[in-house]
């Protein structure tokens, strides 16, 4: 143990002196100890979260399309109701790549030539002069019906939209603009598929694949298909690799490897595109590196030439699992086969280093950039202030925005959120709020990422009236809402007796039409553990099985927190375990998470070292919350040594310890009966700039009286005072308890009435120490005695308790 965690063991400074004793001795009176002013604190203002939310009910109601304005009503199904506001509720990454200029490999997913998917379009454009009579008709009706009201019309005219050339009128309806018609139609048919007059053929299946990859319908697209039997239909490469893609999206990544045998397994050979998608595919998914190089040793034997995407997306899968060394050594093969990486290749290495928080190797992936002729773009810079506010050098990130425009290259909203996101992760709101109105002044849009990240910082803390004005902010830009934003609300709900609000905010977010997502899932398991709900966390975590999204870390680490803050470490272990079993890679905060559950239960200590032994071996880099945790667990098993080794650590990681750390060690000591060591601490503490607080003074009044050292607890107590922090009944009960193991009656009736006298009302264990006292001294009849005249020090004293008092004397 000692060689593993502790191989350097440093010396420790003994006090040097002890502060001479009074003159004349203090006592508890008001004319020797005066007290702060009390200044009562009003009672927080409970969150207007009933206003926030009708707000965003507002700002995510979308108008119909019609002449006159309409309520719709809800949609019939959940898949109309994601149609409704799919357009906004794609996730964070598209919708930045759709506001900035990066350039995009071809072999993404180029669905579509034109606004046919491909296929011929008529002269006029409309679509509609290949129809028949009756196929015009209905396309008439479809395009003046209302989107809201569609499936009313389908029922309607079940029969004749049964007898009409379907494909006809699903290409029509795409040519003349109206593709989310034909996707509603589309919906229709495939939810009477049951109906046996009802059938689907290869052409329309083909075509809707197509119309929704266009439109990057993902997650309508997926649900979709997970209700028709793909496997019955003969598709071309190029619909299966759209199904692929939008199950990608959706993160339902065995769904999509189950499609791609059954694609193989019939025959087709994937295209570059395909085998891209599925590259993606195990790289979202996690824990897939050997099936990676699986796929690129199959490219390579069908003679594919990897592209940039192809490239990126191997090196952006090894970011997301942390395999720095991996991304290194691909990269350079890479080279060595003659490949030239481009941009956004660059952009890929520079984002996995830039994610570990290794921005000197961020830096030099720039240099060689731009020494190969590679030109930098805002991606390329995005990622490098990415880099700095990782590594926790927000400054530096915003300093890169200014060294842009320098080099004509504009900022975009990516770059301003990164930024105003690192500033507000470090508590620093104003600085964010002031960049985010340079960054409006500067002519630069905030897209809804930068919204989000702006309520996350001001929920955090509840700063309301701010939120509710950012929220209208976003109606006067034209900014929707998208699911990340409700994500955002739910995550603040994560506190004792918000559990309403959770169930609330759930219900209010799929009425608009937004379906959860793996991220949804996280969030809510997130937010119930926060709440003491571990039995809904785990009822969440279900439920996202049963959608049929994958866990990924987050998701247990999000179960992890839940069993942390109830100190449940076998539950812990077990999810340890099973995250083991299905190849997840245990990151930083999982391990940070199990040492919090561990440091609830102090038997726990053997399993707290080895989570903390496997985070160091792991090349994790401990943060001052980890090494708190270890250091009170140390303290509270008084191991002397070994929280000060801790200590050693704290400052040899570059950090400062903290008021939790020096009061850990002021606990340890006072318990250990050095008093003296526990006062040098709170020195310590004020010599390097921190505020003792008032856990801090008791905790040493506590060391000197549990050794008898009154007069040096009420020194104690006297420069608290002046410090301007008022003693609380842990206090009074402390000198209670010291007075009354030195005899020293007078003294405790002095405190009792000094409590009285300053609006600190005795509770029933400082009587109870008194009485006990006086039974462990064998002074049975005192302790009686004493019982009778507790109600002339305080007339409140409650009758019942005082007859278990007497109970409890008569048992002694």
């Amino acid at each position: 143990m000692e060689g593993t965690l502790f191989p350097n063991r440093p010396a420790y400074p003994v006090p040097t002196s002890r502060p001479a004793a009074p003159n004349s001795p203090l006592k508890f009176n008001s004319a020797t100890l005066q007290l702060p002013p009390q200044s009562p604190s009003p009672p927080p203002p409970s969150f207007p979260f009933d206003t926030l939310i009708q707000h965003l009910l507002h700002l995510s109601s979308r108008p119909p399309v019609a002449p006159k304005p309409v309520t719709p009503p809800r949609p019939s199904s959940a898949l109309a109701s994601s149609l409704h506001v799919a357009l906004d509720a794609d996730d964070a990454q598209e919708r930045l790549l759709r506001d900035a200029p990066p350039r995009r490999p071809t072999s993404v997913l180029p669905l579509h030539s034109g606004g046919s998917g491909g296929k011929d379009q008529s002269d006029d454009g409309s679509g509609g002069e290949f129809l028949s009579g009756k196929c015009k008709s209905l396309f008439g009706l479809i395009v003046d019906q209302p989107l809201h009201s569609l499936n009313g019309l389908f029922d309607s005219a079940n029969s004749d939209l049964l007898g009409v050339d379907l494909i006809s009128l699903l290409r029509a309806l795409d040519l003349s603009g109206n593709w989310a018609r034909a996707v509603s139609l589309f919906e229709w048919v495939v939810r009477n598929l049951s109906d046996e007059n009802v059938q689907l053929d290869n052409q329309i299946v083909e075509l809707m694949a197509r119309i929704l990859g266009r439109e990057s319908q993902h997650s309508v697209a997926s649900k979709l298909f997970d209700l028709i039997p793909i496997e019955e239909y003969s598709l071309d490469v190029r619909a299966y690799t759209t199904i692929l893609h939008a199950y990608s999206r959706t993160g339902k990544y065995e769904r999509a490897i189950a499609l791609f045998e059954n694609m193989k397994g019939l025959g087709l050979s994937p295209t570059l595109v395909t085998y891209n998608v599925m590259l993606d595919v195990y790289g979202k998914m996690g824990r897939s590196w050997s099936k990676i190089m699986d796929l690129l040793d199959e490219m390579r034997g069908k003679g594919l030439e990897f592209d940039e995407f192809t490239c990126s997306t191997v090196i952006s899968a090894c970011g997301r699992e942390g395999l720095l060394e991996q991304a290194k050594s691909f990269f350079t093969g890479l080279k060595l086969r003659g490949y030239v990486p481009g941009t956004v290749t660059y952009n890929a290495l520079l984002q996995v280093f830039g994610k570990a928080g290794i921005y000197s190797e961020a830096l030099s992936i720039l240099k060689e950039m731009e020494e190969s002729g590679c030109l930098p773009d805002s991606v390329t810079y995005n990622e490098l202030v990415a880099a700095y506010v990782r590594a926790g050098f927000c400054e530096e990130g915003a300093a890169v925005i200014d060294g842009m425009i320098g080099k004509g290259v504009m900022p975009n909203a990516i770059t301003y959120t990164t930024v105003i996101n690192a500033y507000g992760k470090a508590g620093k709101e104003d600085k964010a709020l002031n960049l985010f109105n340079k960054m409006k002044e500067m002519g630069c849009v905030p897209n809804v990422c930068t919204y989000n990240a702006i309520l996350a910082m001001l929920g955090k803390k509840s700063r309301s009236e701010e939120m509710i004005k950012i929220l209208c902010d976003m109606k006067t830009n034209g900014c929707s809402p998208n699911r990340i934003t409700w994500n955002t609300m739910l995550a603040m709900c994560g506190n004792k007796g918000m559990h309403r609000y959770v169930n609330r905010i759930f219900r209010e977010m799929k009425s608009c039409g937004f379906e959860p997502d793996r991220d949804t899932f996280n969030t809510l398991i997130s937010a119930y553990g926060r709440c003491g709900s571990e039995i809904d966390a785990t009822k969440m975590y279900e439920e996202m099985i049963k959608a049929g999204f994958t866990p990924c870390v987050t998701t247990y680490n999000s179960l992890l927190n839940a069993l942390a803050r109830r100190g449940d470490w076998r539950a812990a272990e077990s999810v340890i375990l099973d995250m083991r079993k299905k190849g997840f890679r245990l990151n930083e905060t999982s391990y940070s998470l199990i040492l919090h559950c561990y440091a609830k239960v102090e038997k726990a200590l053997a399993g707290m070292e080895r989570a903390f032994e496997k985070l160091q071996n792991g090349g994790y880099k401990p943060d001052l919350v980890v090494f708190n945790s270890m250091l009170s667990m140390y303290a509270k098993n008084n191991m002397h040594e070994h929280a000060n080794e801790m200590l050693h650590l704290i400052r040899e990681s570059g950090l400062e310890p903290d008021l939790v750390t020096y009061n850990s060690l002021m606990d340890m000591y006072a318990r250990g009966g050095e008093c003296w060591r526990a006062e040098e601490i709170l020195k310590r503490l004020q010599k390097s700039g921190g505020r003792p607080d008032l856990v801090s003074y008791n905790t040493v009044i506590k060391g000197f009286c549990r050794t008898g050292l009154m007069q040096d607890a009420i020194r104690i107590l006297s420069e608290m005072t002046t410090r301007g922090i008022r003693p609380c009944i842990f206090t009074y009960n402390t000198f209670v308890a010291g007075y009354m193991g030195r005899r020293m009656f007078a003294e405790v009736d002095d405190v009792i009435s000094y409590m009285i006298q300053h609006n600190c009302r005795p509770n029933e264990l400082t009587f109870k120490i008194v009485v006990d006292g006086f039974c462990k001294m064998g002074k049975h009849k005192e302790a009686m005695e004493y019982l009778s005249k507790i109600k002339e020090l305080d007339r409140s004293f409650d009758t019942e308790f005082a007859r278990r008092l007497a109970s409890r004397i008569r048992a002694s």
